[in-house]
């Protein structure tokens, strides 16, 4: 098993900026393929958001925060951060970081399958 810890949700006018982290530890952390950042707004499905394999070098976005969110890992912090810019009333949901040993052709961590954070909100008003 992982464990995952986010932080840096909050609340934000529109146009703002946030950085969310998340922090991976546990003795199954290498065998993690891919972690990615969902979210899930009030009564709306869960969506991924950004995902980055292990293997790879270009994260996958989703097409509604191409161009605003940036996703990036620090290898030695074992932490993966979401830089998020231009933030929209639309982008207000809970953040959840996952990772899995099992992903999807996209990238995505296999939701049935990954190991959650405990979300973060954020709110952009």
């Amino acid at each position: 098993h992982v464990q995952l810890v986010e932080s840096g949700g909050g609340s934000v006018q529109a146009g703002g900026n946030l950085r969310l982290s998340c922090a991976v530890s546990g003795s199954d952390y290498g065998s993690v393929l891919c972690m990615g950042w969902f979210r899930q707004a009030p009564g709306k499905q869960r969506d991924g958001v950004a995902t980055l394999e292990r293997f790879g070098a270009v994260p996958n976005y989703a097409d509604s925060v191409k161009g605003r969110f940036t996703l990036s890992r620090d290898n030695a912090q074992n932490t993966m951060y979401l830089q998020m810019e231009n933030l929209k009333p639309e982008d207000t949901a809970q953040y959840q970081c996952a990772a899995a040993n099992h992903c999807t052709a996209s990238g995505y961590p296999i939701t049935t399958r990954a190991e959650w954070g405990q979300g973060t909100q954020v709110t952009v008003s």
